[in-house]
Formats: structure tokens, C-alpha cells, sequence
């Protein structure tokens, strides 16, 4: 992309915790950050992404099928720490380049989620490249307050379900496996945000504020709701040959119990944050 456009939208996503229009609307987007392998110089590049549960996420260097690897690929491979921006964090990331069959089969699952990939395979006599992003080292969310940092997560929740819900219903017969690696990556992030919060947020603010007993009751108890709406959710999408038909129904349940849960949960503990 030109590097006038790129500017445009890594401006854009700064300015909007991740979010932008044009080509890039609605889709999974970060901003990688490499040292030049000549130069030395920081730059960054918006690059679409594909999760891949756990600590790492993945891009591909297609460079829309171009017949050489994009500037950013040689960057990584010459000085593999990488900094990333999901819109919510900045963290360090270690770059590994897959290999064999490991690279075959994410390829696979990514073009088969969008035959787009596929495409720019078809157009170039190299191997495109999939690249694990691992992360090394975080930080906590980029935000003017405790409060705006927890709307921050709590809106990544909201935007990943929403695209998932999406991806469900525009699927075809099967649930492709790039879907249900979306699903259970949405899945572990829900747990583990509300894990933390159990067993901290929710003791420090108790221990301040003996009159949020009651809030913070309810919400351990929406947490204990949630967390077996996740828990039927991952059972049917780790069958294989799941109906998407059977699976958006349980994201629907989740949406709707999650979206009435944090909207709770920032009326009654974002003001206590921001105090």
C-alpha cells in the first residue's frame, strides 16, 4: 500500500482504539512495528490478522500477491522483536516465521476462511509466508483513565462477537476451522478477563468500597453465567462437522448475557474507577 494511505489509517486507528473505514472496515486489524533490516529505522505497517488462540496471532505476507516479500517480512526476519498494536494494547512480540507443514495447514485454514488468500497465492511463484506474532512482553491498556481502559476491553469484546456472529451466519454448511479458532480465542479472552477480574479488580474495589458488595456479588455471579454459555459454545464448535445453524444460536445467548453485563458493569463500576 502506499505509504501515504498506510499513514492515513495507522492515524486513524490510534485515534480510534483500533478502529477504521475504507478497505479495512469491520476487519481484524493491527499495526506492526519492525526495525528496518538495512536502516534501523522503526516502521510500521497496518496488517490484517488472523487470531490464532492463546498468546500469539498471525499475519501473512502477501503483499496482494506480489511476485517478492513485503518490505516488513524482510524487517522481521533480519530483527525478529516486533512491536505490535491491537488498538487496545501495545505489547512486544517475538516474530516466527512458519515452516513445512504447520505454514501449510494455517495457510489452508486462512484461505478457506477467505478465498482471497488463495488468490494471491495463485498470483506469485513464491510462497507466501504466515507469520506467529508471540507475545513477549504487554503492558496494560492505552487509556486516559482505569475506566476508559476497562470500556477499551470491554468494547474489544463486543466488536470480536460481532464479527464472529457474522462470520457464523455467512459460513457455509460447515464451520470452517479458521472459524472455530475465532470462537475459541474469543472464548479464552472472555475467560481470562473475567478470571482477572475476580481475582483482582473486584477484591481491590471491595476492600475501598464495602458498599459495591452487593454490585460486585452480582456481577461474580453473571461471570459464573457467561462462563457456561462459554463453555457450551466451545463444546459445539470443537464437534466436527458442526451446523453453523446450531453454533449462532449459542453466540446470540452469549452476546446478549455478555452485552447486558458489561453495560451493568460499567454504569456501576466506571465512575467508582475514575473517582
Amino acid at each position: 500500500m502506499p505509504i501515504e494511505f498506510n499513514q492515513q489509517v495507522i492515524e486513524e486507528f490510534r485515534a480510534s482504539g483500533g478502529r477504521v473505514g475504507g478497505p479495512f472496515e469491520g476487519a481484524r486489524l493491527l499495526l506492526l512495528t519492525t526495525v528496518g533490516a538495512r536502516s534501523g529505522a522503526r516502521r510500521t505497517t497496518p496488517l490484517g490478522y488472523l487470531p490464532d488462540g492463546g498468546e500469539r496471532v498471525l499475519v501473512i505476507a502477501s503483499a496482494g500477491g506480489a511476485p517478492n516479500h513485503p518490505a516488513w517480512f524482510h524487517n522481521l526476519v533480519a530483527n525478529p522483536l516486533v512491536t505490535v498494536e491491537d488498538g487496545i494494547f501495545t505489547y512486544e512480540a517475538r516474530a516466527v516465521v512458519l515452516e513445512g507443514a504447520e505454514r501449510d495447514r494455517v495457510f489452508a485454514r486462512a484461505a478457506e476462511a477467505d478465498p482471497g488468500w488463495a488468490d494471491y497465492q495463485a498470483k506469485t511463484t513464491r510462497v507466501i509466508p504466515v507469520v506467529a506474532l508471540q507475545a513477549v512482553d504487554g503492558g496494560p491498556p492505552k487509556a486516559s483513565s482505569a475506566g476508559a481502559a476497562l470500556k477499551l476491553v470491554h468494547d474489544m469484546f463486543r466488536r470480536e462477537l460481532s464479527l464472529i456472529r457474522k462470520e457464523v451466519t455467512e459460513s457455509g454448511p460447515g464451520l470452517g476451522a479458521q472459524l472455530r479458532v475465532n470462537c475459541l480465542t474469543l472464548c479464552q479472552g472472555l475467560h481470562n478477563h473475567h478470571t482477572g477480574e475476580d481475582i483482582a479488580m473486584f477484591p481491590f474495589l471491595a476492600g475501598r468500597h464495602p458498599e459495591l458488595a452487593p454490585t460486585l456479588e452480582r456481577l461474580s455471579r453473571e461471570h459464573e453465567k457467561i462462563a457456561a454459555l462459554i463453555e457450551e459454545l466451545r463444546e459445539i464448535i470443537s464437534t466436527e462437522g458442526t451446523d453453523p445453524l446450531l453454533v449462532l444460536p449459542e453466540v446470540e445467548r452469549l452476546t446478549d448475557e455478555l452485552e447486558r453485563h458489561l453495560t451493568y458493569e460499567e454504569e456501576q463500576l466506571i465512575p467508582i474507577l475514575d473517582a
